[in-house]
């Protein structure tokens, strides 16, 4: 699924978030210096490192929110695991948020203590953001053979016969994915004419338009569940159930579905 928060393209959320991740194991690492050590300077090191972890830490929030609410797909796997990820980090800032407010002498043990248990879920965090990512796919982009540029509309809640696309928008094999109010459907050219689908496969809730279609079956980018893309019957797993279909009308050069 292709970031709504990108540059030309290319996702924000994963350029900023190394900055926090260096400041805030930074922060950790030079306030143990200082208590191994005893040098003061490494304390104050640790004191600029933190606030700056904290400010990127949200900057970098910024596009991870507009990509849960605009990329995930709803009612998935990835959902939840996208909802686990932005409390850990919630909670990781305010820990060391907390830490800073009390740096003192008096206090050292305690913030560094608060510092490992803020670093330990900054490595949780960063595991469901590289599965959300590398698994879920989520911000990338999928290009394939003929798969064209990827094309998403927002079409107010209607019912009856709607208007989705121009006759020849889409070439063989391309996709768009049409929201009608609440529903996500994708619209397909087979080469032999225009098919609509749930955009949900059925198995864990990704993104059928994030995928591939070839030959009228298209295929779940993330655990390869294939769908007859006309019928909508389970070609291939680990899915178990068909998705649904819509009627599709081409005339006078534009493409309707039914909804």
């Amino acid at each position: 699924m292709r970031s709504k928060a990108n540059i030309k393209g290319h996702p924000i959320h994963p350029i900023l978030i190394p900055f926090p991740i260096a400041f805030l194991i930074g922060t950790l690492i030079f306030d143990i210096l200082r208590v191994t050590t005893g040098n003061t300077s490494y304390w104050q090191t640790g004191s600029y490192l933190e606030i700056a972890g904290i400010i990127t830490a949200l900057i970098a929030a910024i596009p991870g929110v507009i990509d849960y609410f605009g990329t995930v797909p709803p009612e998935s796997s990835g959902k939840k695991r996208a909802a686990t990820h932005g409390l850990v980090n919630l909670t990781l800032v305010v820990v060391f948020a907390i830490a800073y407010t009390l740096r003192d002498d008096s206090s050292v043990g305690l913030i560094i203590a608060l510092e490992s248990v803020g670093t330990i879920m900054l490595f949780i965090s960063g595991w469901l953001g590289g599965t959300l990512a590398y698994r879920n796919q989520i911000g990338v982009d999928i290009r394939y053979a003929g798969a064209g540029k990827w094309n998403e509309a927002h079409i107010a809640d209607s019912s009856g016969l709607i208007e989705v696309a121009a006759a020849d928008e889409l070439k063989t094999d391309q996709m768009k994915l049409v929201h009608v109010g609440e529903k996500r459907i994708v619209l397909g050219n087979t080469g032999k004419g225009y098919v609509a689908f749930e955009d949900r496969c059925c198995h864990k809730g990704g993104s059928l338009a994030g995928g591939a279609m070839i030959c009228g079956t298209v295929q779940c980018p993330w655990h390869g569940s294939q769908f007859d893309c006309k019928t909508g019957a389970l070609k291939a797993g680990p899915a178990k159930d068909n998705i649904a279909v819509y009627p599709v009308q081409e005339k006078d050069g534009v493409v309707y579905i039914s909804v």
